[in-house]
C-alpha cells in the first residue's frame, strides 16, 4: 500500500461550535493514520477562491452539483467576515491509504430523506446537516463540518502549503474577539501520543467549556534545550521542597538501620548530598518525561535537536483565559483535583499530569517564546512529502 499524506479541513463553523476536540478524538481513535501537523488557517479570499476551484475539479460529473454545493459553502463561510477572519482548522495525516482512511471516518453527506441511514458512526453522521425541502427538493441547510479530499491533489496541497508559511501562526483578529482579550498557552503532553487514543481530542473538548477560543496551535517536538529553559525554575523549586524531606529521611534510615545517632549538622549535609541529587534526578526525568531525552545523558552538540516525543501546543483567546483554563484543568497533583477537571479524568501523577496551563500573563509571553510559537514546520512537512 502507498504511503500518503492527506487532510482534514474543520469548517469555520465547526470550530466555532467547539466540536474540535470531538473530531480529533475520531480521527487518532479510528485510524492508524500518524498526526504529523497541525493549524488554525484564517483563509483569505484567494485561498478561498483556489480551495473552491478544487473542489469542482476533483469530482465526477455525476457529482457536479455536490461539488457546486460545496464550492459555494466554501466562498460564503470561509472568507474574512466584516474585516474579521474566521478560524479553520487543517490536520495533516500521514499514513499508507490515508485519503481513503480520513474519508470512511469523515463519511459522506446524506439528505434528509435518507436520514434512516444515519446512525452517528462517521463524523458527517455526527457534525453535518443536509436537509432538503420536501417539496421541491431544493436544499434548505447544509453544513459538512469537515473537508477531506478523494485523493491527493499536489497543486493544492502545495497551495496550502505556501499559504500556510506566509501566514502567522496565531491568527489575529478573528471573529469573536474583543478588545481586553486574554491569551494562555497549553501544552497537551507526551503521555497522550503514545498510542492511538481519544485523550488528546477529549482534552480538548473539556477546555472548550471554557468558551474561549483557539486561535493557534501546532505540533511540537520539545528539544532538551528547549525543555531546560521552559522548567528551568522548575529546579530549584524541587530543591527547595524535597531536598529536606530527603534528608530528613536519610537521616532516620541511617539512624535505624545501624543504631546510631548522627552529631549535629549531619541532616544538613545529607540534604546537600543525597536530597539535592534526588530533586535534581525528579528534574531530570521531567525533562525526559518532555523531550524524550535526559540533560545528564544528552551530548551538548544535541541538545538543540527536536525532541524524540510529541506534544500539542494550544492558544487560547478569550476573557480570563488564564484563570479559566488553570480551573478546567485542574491542581497539578492529579490526586488532588476535583472530578471533572482534565488532571482528575486523565492524570496520573504530578509529572504525567496531562496537560500543562501557563499561571500568569507573564508565563504566557515567557513560555510562547520558548515554544517558539509562531514557528510551525507544517509547511515543511508538505513540502518534504512532495519533493520525495
Amino acid at each position: 500500500m502507498a504511503i500518503e499524506m492527506s487532510y482534514v479541513l474543520m469548517t469555520p463553523y465547526t470550530v466555532m461550535k467547539s466540536r474540535t476536540g470531538g473530531i480529533i478524538a475520531r480521527l487518532l481513535s479510528r485510524t492508524d493514520l500518524e498526526l504529523v501537523g497541525a493549524r488554525i488557517i484564517a483563509f483569505d479570499h484567494e485561498l478561498c477562491t483556489r480551495y473552491a476551484d478544487f473542489l469542482t475539479r476533483t469530482v465526477s460529473p455525476r457529482d457536479a452539483d455536490a461539488a457546486r454545493l460545496l464550492a459555494e459553502y466554501v466562498s460564503a463561510n470561509f472568507s474574512p467576515q466584516d474585516g474579521k477572519s474566521e478560524r479553520a482548522v487543517f490536520l495533516l495525516f500521514r499514513g499508507e491509504d490515508a485519503c481513503a482512511k480520513l474519508a470512511a471516518v469523515v463519511g459522506a453527506m446524506l439528505p434528509q430523506r435518507e436520514r434512516t441511514a444515519v446512525v452517528g458512526e462517521t463524523i458527517r453522521d455526527t457534525y453535518a446537516d443536509y436537509v432538503l425541502d420536501k417539496t421541491d427538493g431544493s436544499v434548505r441547510y447544509f453544513e459538512p463540518a469537515v473537508f477531506t479530499p478523494p485523493e491527493i491533489d499536489r497543486e493544492m496541497l502545495r497551495r496550502f502549503a505556501d499559504f500556510m508559511a506566509a501566514a502567522g501562526n496565531v491568527v489575529e483578529n478573528v471573529v469573536g474577539s474583543q478588545s481586553g482579550d486574554e491569551r494562555t498557552l497549553v501544552i497537551i503532553k507526551p503521555d497522550n501520543w503514545r498510542h492511538p487514543s481519544i485523550k488528546p481530542g477529549a482534552i480538548i473538548d473539556m477546555l472548550s467549556r471554557t468558551g474561549l477560543r483557539i486561535v493557534g496551535c501546532k505540533l511540537y517536538q520539545m528539544s532538551v534545550s528547549e525543555a531546560l529553559e521552559f522548567y528551568g525554575a522548575v529546579r530549584e523549586a524541587l530543591r527547595r521542597k524535597l531536598a529536606p524531606v530527603i534528608g530528613g529521611k536519610a537521616k532516620t534510615a541511617l539512624e535505624r538501620e545501624f543504631d546510631i545517632v548522627l552529631p549535629d549538622g549531619a541532616e544538613e549535609q545529607l540534604t546537600a548530598l543525597v536530597g539535592c541529587g534526588y530533586a535534581d534526578d525528579q528534574f531530570a526525568r521531567i525533562i525526559e518525561f518532555m523531550s524524550g531525552r535526559r540533560p545528564d545523558a544528552c551530548p551538548a552538540g544535541e541538545l538543540e535537536a527536536k525532541g524524540t516525543v510529541k506534544c500539542l501546543v494550544l492558544i487560547y483567546e478569550g476573557p480570563d483565559a488564564v484563570a479559566k483554563i488553570r480551573a478546567v484543568l485542574g491542581p497539578t497533583d492529579p490526586t488532588k483535583a476535583p472530578g471533572g477537571t482534565v488532571r482528575c479524568d486523565f492524570g496520573s501523577n504530578v509529572m504525567v499530569n496531562t496537560a500543562h496551563a501557563s499561571d500568569s500573563a507573564a508565563s504566557v509571553e515567557r513560555e510562547m517564546k520558548v515554544v517558539k510559537i509562531e514557528n510551525n514546520d507544517i509547511s515543511g512537512v508538505i513540502y518534504d512529502y512532495l519533493e520525495n
